[in-house]
């Protein structure tokens, strides 16, 4: 368990005040002038010993993409750090509570992290249901430079430095990267094909890197505390602390901050009170948002919460967001709700994941009733291969991995349902 003097998220559940005194009096901002003077290469490298890995559910190391950005100036092609405040994965509520109980801590994060990419602005594109959490961060960014902690002369660091707060409309597919970076410019909010990457062509055309959240967030404590502290939670290239979101099916839900790597069971009952109606009553868990495949509970028993862990296991790590279902839950109906909400959110641009989402969902409907035959299940597991892998941006992979998760784990749910509708229509037929 990961103990209170390490946990770097102390306000998590917004029991100290949000705004820039209780903010420093936790530490933040705390010598930021020395973390900048360390030097861009210093801190990179330092991100890079930490084994950082970024939090918004694809796992790259943070370190490694820091460094693909361009090393000198150039005045023509001013370099950009976009922060994903999207936040917008079904079961994920990690990101809203960094805005909404310590924007300081990301705001100081996004000082430094500019700093390290030769970047003088910064944009936090933050999502659009999020009203509080704007308001909160806003308000932060304003009183910072009231502080003189942004704006020339950064915190006394040398290094002038603009933050933007920018509200986005509320589509998932802005959580996407080179789609948020496409919005952010006024345009629809679609993917770009890459390459070119973000680092050589993002935001206005010019050398970008966008990252998470919490990613971002903790930065300056790393910075503070040492790469190899950080390394030294959880296992190798999986180590770190993380905020988890669990919930569903269990008597607490809740955020926490804990070491990567904690097995599943623990995490759910040591922070979560369980599930409701005890261990032996869970059917199955979400383990990092909707778009992860989903685990029985015979996997959920050894699991490890971390990236490698639940690749191994044929599912991931994503968000962190666990969404725990018991056995009251029909599992069949659940996986479908989610294929609808993917072919909603499809922003339509490639073939297989415009058409193929609503396809899914319109077989996972006949599914839920058993209003199908048995090899029509081999036919949709053949159709989520197709349009996985096949488009520009992840959401088709989204929309196919928990839909492979429940034929994985599930099939045989599935043919009873579909034999059960079958010999009812033989019985009607017969009366």
């Amino acid at each position: 368990m990961l103990a209170d003097k390490d946990r770097i998220f102390t306000n998590l559940y917004g029991w100290q005040g949000w705004d820039l005194a209780p903010a420093r009096a936790r530490g933040v901002w705390n010598d930021t002038k020395k973390l900048v003077a360390m030097g861009r290469d210093a801190i990179v490298e330092e991100v890079k010993t930490s084994g950082l890995r970024g939090r918004g559910g694809a796992g790259f190391p943070t370190g490694l993409k820091w460094s693909f950005m361009p090393k000198e100036p150039d005045p023509k092609r001013p370099s950009y750090l976009v922060i994903n405040a999207d936040e917008s994965e079904p079961g994920t509520c990690k990101d809203r509570e960094i805005l909404r109980f310590d924007p300081h801590r990301l705001i100081e994060g996004a000082l430094v992290s500019s700093f390290a990419l030769g970047a003088h602005a910064c944009y936090i594109y933050i999502r659009g249901e999020f009203y509080n959490e704007a308001s909160n961060v806003q308000k932060a960014i304003d009183e910072a430079y009231d502080a003189g902690l942004l704006g020339k002369n950064a915190a006394g660091s040398g290094w002038d430095f603009d933050l933007y707060l920018h509200r986005g409309a509320g589509a998932y597919i802005c959580g996407e990267e080179t789609a948020l970076l496409e919005s952010l410019e006024g345009k629809k909010g679609q993917p770009r094909n890459k390459p070119p990457f973000p680092a050589g062509a993002g935001l206005y055309g010019c050398p970008t890197t966008v990252n998470n959240v919490e990613t971002i967030a903790v930065v300056p404590e790393i910075l503070r505390r040492g790469g190899n502290w950080f390394a030294g939670f959880g296992r190798p290239k999986n180590s770190g602390t993380k905020l988890f979101c669990i919930s569903g099916h269990v008597e607490q839900p809740c955020d926490v901050e804990e070491e990567l790597g904690i097995p599943m069971k623990e995490l759910i009952e040591r922070h979560a009170g369980g599930v409701r109606g005890g261990w032996d009553n869970l059917l199955a868990v979400l383990p990092g948002g909707s778009s992860t495949p989903i685990l029985p509970r015979t996997q959920c028993e050894s699991v490890l919460m971390d990236f490698d862990s639940l690749r191994e296991a044929k599912s991931a790590l994503g968000t962190g967001g666990l969404i725990v279902m018991d056995k009251s839950t029909d599992v069949i109906y659940a996986i479908a709700r989610l294929s609808h909400f993917y072919m909603h959110e499809s922003c339509g641009q490639c073939t297989p994941c415009r058409e193929g989402t609503g396809w899914l969902w319109r077989v996972m409907q006949r599914m839920v009733k058993g209003n199908a035959r048995v090899e029509e299940i081999d036919m949709l597991l053949e159709v989520t291969k197709e349009i996985e892998g096949h488009t520009i941006c992840a959401h088709g992979d989204a929309s196919a991995w928990p839909i492979q998760g429940l034929i994985r784990h599930f099939r045989p749910e599935m043919e009873k349902r579909i034999r059960a509708y079958r010999d009812a229509a033989h019985r009607d037929a017969a009366e």
